[in-house]
C-alpha cells in the first residue's frame, strides 16, 4: 500500500524539524499528527503528505519514515497542479483533507481507493441566481462523487458540516464526525467574573488575517466603540502578511488599539484568551469553517465568545447563553454584543460559567487519526467500529464516547 495524504496548509517538513529540534507547536495538535504520520508510516508500504500551500516545493524522507512532498504553492492553491502532483505519485491509496471539488471529482473518475478528513465545509453564503444554481449543481456532483465505492468513507470536522454534506446528498452511512479535541478535560480554568473599573477592556482574535474572517468588519466594531469612548484594544493573533489588519486599522483611525502579535505558540493561546475579556470569531457565511478551534479554546478558557452566526457555529452557540451572536457582516451589531456583555456583569458571567459544559458537548469519539488508521487496518473489528460512528448513527456514538 502507498498512502497519499492530501493536505492544503502546514508545510510537514517545517513543522518536523521545527518539532524535532526542541521547537513549540504553532497550531494545536501539530505533534499530535507528526506522531500519528509516523505511526501510518509503519502500516503500509509508503506514507507520503502532500502539501500545497509550501513556500518551495519539495520531496524527501524525514528521519521519522514520513515522505514529504511539497507543491510549493504558497501564493495561491492550483487544483489542476495538485492533480498532476497525485498523478505523479501514483498511490494505491489517497487520503483528502481539505474540500477541493476538482480534485475529489478527479479521485472519484480515477476509481482511487479513499476517504476524507475534510477540516472545513463548502461555503453557505446565498447569493443570487444562476451563481447559487452552478454552486448547488457542482456541490451536488461532488456528492454523487463522494457516494461512489472508492470512497468508503466520508470524514468530516465536527457534526454540522457533516450534516452539510449528508443534505447535499451524501450518504450518512459513510460521514464519520471527527474532531480535533485530543484532551480528555477542559483544564483548569475557572468561570470568570466580569471586568469592571477599567480605562479599556480586552479583546482575542485567533486565526487568519483577511476578509473572509471578518477581520474588517472586527476593527470597524472597534472604531465604533472608540466613537462612543468605550475603549478596547484587540490582541490579533495571525500572521498579517499583506497588512490587512493594519491597512484596515489606518483606515478607522484604530492603529493604537489593535496589537498584531504574528504567530504566537500553541500553549500560549488558553492563557492569552483567559487574561483577555473577550474573544472574536466573525467569519462570514462564505468562509468554509468546520468549528473554529479557536472557539474551542476560548471555551476551556473561559472568556465570553463574540461570534457570527455562521451556519457552523448556530447549532453549538445560543446568543446569551454561551456566547454573543450578531449577524453576520454587522458590524454595529458586532460593537452592541461587546458593549452589553460587557457592561452586563450577569451576562458576562453566566456566559462564562457555561464554557466547560459546551466544551464537553463538542467533544466527538473520532480523531483524523484513528479514522485514518482502522481503514487502513481494515480488520472487521475496525470496520464495526467506524460504522457505529457514523453520521447515521451519531447519537448512539456520541452516547459511547
Amino acid at each position: 500500500m502507498r498512502l497519499l495524504y492530501v493536505h492544503h496548509a502546514g508545510d510537514v517538513r517545517e513543522t518536523y524539524q521545527r518539532l524535532a529540534s526542541g521547537g513549540l507547536e504553532t497550531y494545536y495538535a501539530q505533534r499530535y499528527s507528526m506522531d500519528s504520520y509516523a505511526a501510518l508510516s509503519k502500516m503500509v508500504d509508503e506514507f507520503a503528505v502532500l502539501t500545497s500551500m509550501t513556500d518551495e516545493p519539495y520531496d524527501e524522507v524525514l528521519p521519522n519514515g514520513v515522505r514529504a512532498i511539497g507543491a510549493g504553492l504558497a501564493r495561491g492553491a492550483d487544483s489542476h497542479t495538485m492533480i498532476e502532483l497525485i498523478s505523479r505519485h501514483a498511490p494505491t491509496h489517497l487520503a483528502q483533507h481539505p474540500i477541493d471539488q476538482t480534485v475529489l471529482r478527479w479521485v472519484a473518475k480515477q476509481r482511487i481507493p479513499a476517504i476524507t478528513t475534510f477540516a472545513n465545509t463548502l461555503a453557505r453564503e446565498k447569493c443570487g441566481f444562476p451563481r447559487n444554481i452552478v454552486r448547488e449543481a457542482k456541490t451536488r456532483r461532488t456528492a454523487r462523487a463522494l457516494n461512489q465505492d472508492n470512497f468508503r468513507w466520508v470524514g468530516s470536522y465536527g457534526i454540522n458540516s457533516s450534516r452539510e454534506l449528508a443534505r447535499l446528498g451524501v450518504k450518512s452511512g459513510k460521514i464519520i464526525p471527527w474532531d480535533y479535541l485530543i484532551d480528555s478535560d477542559p483544564g483548569t480554568f475557572t468561570a470568570k467574573q466580569c471586568p469592571h473599573n477599567r480605562d479599556y477592556f480586552t479583546m482575542c482574535y485567533v486565526g487568519t488575517v483577511s476578509a473572509g474572517k471578518g477581520v474588517a468588519e472586527m476593527i470597524e466594531a472597534i472604531a465604533i466603540l472608540k466613537a462612543r469612548s468605550f475603549n478596547v484594544k484587540l490582541k490579533l493573533v495571525g500572521p498579517d502578511t499583506a497588512n490587512f489588519a493594519r491597512d484596515h486599522c489606518t483606515q478607522h483611525g484604530v492603529r493604537e488599539s489593535v496589537e498584531l502579535l504574528g504567530l504566537t505558540p500553541s500553549d500560549t493561546i488558553e492563557p492569552l484568551m483567559n487574561v483577555c475579556d473577550l474573544v472574536i470569531v466573525p467569519s462570514q457565511h462564505d468562509y468554509p469553517e468546520g468549528f473554529p478551534l479557536v472557539i474551542h479554546h476560548a471555551l476551556r478558557a473561559c472568556t465570553p465568545t463574540i461570534a457570527s452566526d455562521h451556519p457552523m457555529f448556530t447549532s453549538h452557540l445560543q446568543h446569551r447563553e454561551n456566547a454573543m451572536i450578531f449577524p453576520q457582516k454587522n458590524a454595529v451589531e458586532m460593537a452592541a454584543c461587546i458593549e452589553q456583555v460587557l457592561t452586563t456583569p450577569e451576562l458576562y458571567e453566566s456566559i462564562s460559567a457555561a464554557s466547560h459544559a459546551t466544551w464537553k458537548r463538542l467533544h466527538l469519539p473520532v480523531k483524523w487519526a484513528d479514522l485514518v488508521t482502522r481503514w487502513v487496518r481494515d480488520s472487521e473489528d475496525d470496520r464495526q467500529w467506524l460504522s457505529e460512528r457514523c453520521l447515521a448513527n451519531q447519537h448512539e456514538s456520541i452516547a459511547s464516547a
